[in-house]
């Protein structure tokens, strides 16, 4: 009976930081042969993390990216591994590590992935369906590949291919079936959004039932700028079971004996096995491993089945790795944020909170005239629930001299919301003060309705170096909080602070429902503009009243200029509000 281990190294690379990443991936490496795998899978691109974007365009990047490919060759002694890295035209061939594969000229780059063994590379695979939507850039800096690699180990045969390969029917994934692959290595930079993980679960398995093969999913973990990945590497046998599930937002070492036994009798299936042309044969290279680690008796590795969590549990987990790795990989220690006594900053500081350590993170309560005593009560209790530091910084005195100092000029004007949006700036203006003194990152508190409808003040409530919540809508800011509520040991946002009208407290009796509709019209709304394109009839034909409809639709498109103003922050629903909606400021085109 074959036997075959393997191992899916989830691992948290960090873009740009060869070194860094190289030791990662060389760690990994060793707990992989400590736990018998014969062969070990890491993430897309993980010796220069993902997405490089124009590093890219550096050649002294991609030749120091080949370099640590070379280190990281000479660490494959009785293991296979397969590692993501950016290969480069006849560079492939020229390198001490080449293999017999050629995929362009030498000015040409492509996301590869090294097959390594013996130390030295043994094959290399490049991906040949490169996405260019959404988040994805990946036609303005790879050439697709034009060849396939089939390794032999351990009796076994394997297909190698990379993300995007597998997510279509007659992809790579087919033609290494059909030349005989009985398990494919797939290896992922898979980022997430609301509902990803369960599709690519359902797509994995349809791969894998179609083809009678067992399915390896590797995919990488951690926040890079807007981007989270959240890991949830699997293992799908041929009838399209999940055997295997690693962590979600962690590192992880999702470690399987694969029954290949069974993909071989599902093979002999009438049906399931066609002929290649010969042009297609032709393209294909076939690597023999004699022997990845000597003869060992060694236990069965059970794998491990981690529970799905809930979208919303996702949601969080991944706020709060996001946070953490933004403010890590960037150099920072600590925080800082402006405290309303508003759900929007109370969730932000939770999720700040969980994410770096409480003593990390200072509030800054900045009180005006219109400031109620309900907010300055739940601050306190929010700070204390969280055990962060929390200053309090009123602006009144500051505000008077701006109202002085401009009452000439304004003379003769009624006062509006230049006088409210006076407030947010001078607040704005503290947070960044605290920032440049001591070294901590602003974060932002506003979330995706405020941001599509222009509801925020450019230099005042938008400054700061990351927007936690910027595509997280109302509606689900209410329900994130009542479920880090329900984590133990208790509630950490005061009841009151979920249950009152929201308020930006800038002028007396304020509720946001003067300016916008209720929340639970808005967000459904501006899901089926933003994030589903649909015109305003088709908006109206869902059962919305046609003037609510147009006055958001207008909101959003006036509002362009603030959001490419906006800092950075975090997606998690299937088109947020940066690399995703790419929108012009100056748009003569209007929906309406």
């Amino acid at each position: 009976m074959r036997k075959f281990r393997v191992a899916l190294a989830q691992i948290n690379p960090t873009v740009g930081d060869l070194a860094g990443n190289t030791r990662l991936i060389k760690s990994w490496i060793k707990q992989a042969r400590k736990a018998g795998a014969d062969l070990v899978a890491f993430p897309e691109l993980a010796v220069t993390g993902y997405p490089p974007e124009d590093l890219l365009l550096k050649p002294r990047f991609i030749t120091e990216n080949r370099q640590a490919l070379a280190e990281l060759a000479r660490e494959c002694v009785d293991i296979v591994a397969v590692v993501g890295y950016v290969g480069q035209g006849s560079a492939l061939k020229q390198s001490i590590l080449a293999s017999s594969v050629i995929c362009g000229d030498q000015h040409e780059l492509y996301n590869a992935a090294a097959i390594m063994a013996g130390r030295r590379c043994v094959a290399t695979y490049c991906k040949q369906l490169l996405p260019n939507y959404g988040v994805f850039d990946e036609g303005r800096y790879f050439h697709p590949g034009r060849r396939l690699s089939l390794v032999t180990l351990c009796g076994v045969t394997l297909g190698v291919n990379i993300c995007e390969d597998i997510w279509f029917p007659e992809g790579p994934t087919r033609v290494q079936a059909m030349a005989g692959a009985e398990v494919i290595i797939n290896i992922n930079a898979s980022p997430f959004h609301i509902g990803k993980s369960r599709s690519r679960e359902q797509m994995l398995a349809t791969r894998a039932r179609e083809n009678g093969v067992i399915v390896t999913y590797t995919n990488t973990v951690g926040g890079q700028d807007e981007l989270i990945f959240d890991g949830n590497s699997v293992i799908v046998d041929q009838n399209g079971e999940v055997v295997a599930r690693a962590k979600a937002f962690e590192e992880d070492l999702l470690v399987a004996d694969l029954n290949v036994e069974g993909v071989t009798r599902s093979s002999l299936i009438p049906g399931r096995t066609k002929r290649l042309s010969r042009r297609v044969s032709e393209s294909i290279e076939r690597v023999v491993v004699k022997s990845a680690a000597p003869i060992r008796t060694r236990r069965r590795a059970v794998p491990h089945v981690e529970p799905a969590l809930s979208e919303l549990e996702k949601v969080y987990k991944g706020l709060v790795l996001g946070v953490r790795d933004y403010v890590h990989k960037n150099g920072f220690k600590k925080v800082v944020i402006g405290l309303s006594g508003g759900v929007d900053s109370a969730l932000t500081a939770a999720i700040a909170a969980d994410a770096l350590g409480g003593a990390n993170v200072l509030g800054i309560f900045m009180p005006s005239p219109y400031t109620s005593l309900d907010s300055e009560e739940d601050v306190a209790e929010l700070s204390r629930r969280l055990s962060i530091e929390c200053r309090t910084i009123a602006i009144t005195s500051a505000l008077d001299v701006y109202i002085r100092s401009l009452a000439p000029t304004f003379e003769g004007r009624p006062t509006d919301t230049t006088e409210e949006n006076l407030q947010a700036r001078i607040r704005g203006n503290i947070l960044m003060a605290v920032s440049n003194k001591f070294g901590h990152l602003v974060l932002t508190t506003g979330n995706k309705s405020e941001m599509s409808v222009g509801y925020a003040t450019l230099y005042g409530d938008m400054a700061g170096g990351f927007a936690v919540i910027k595509d997280v809508p109302k509606t689900m800011v209410y329900e994130l909080a009542n479920l880090r509520n329900r984590h133990p040991p208790t509630a950490v946002i005061p009841k009151r602070v979920i249950d009152r009208p929201p308020t930006a407290e800038l002028k007396p009796n304020q509720k946001d429902e003067d300016s916008l509709p209720p929340y639970p019209v808005l967000d459904p709304i501006l899901k089926a503009y933003v994030e589903e394109d649909r015109s305003i009839e088709e908006i109206i034909a869902l059962g919305f009243d046609r003037g609510t409809v147009v006055q958001v639709v207008g909101l959003v498109d006036r509002s362009e200029y603030k959001r490419r103003q906006a800092p950075v922050g975090i997606k998690i629903t299937h088109r947020g509000l940066g690399k995703d909606r790419r929108m012009p400021i100056t748009n003569g085109y209007r929906s309406s």
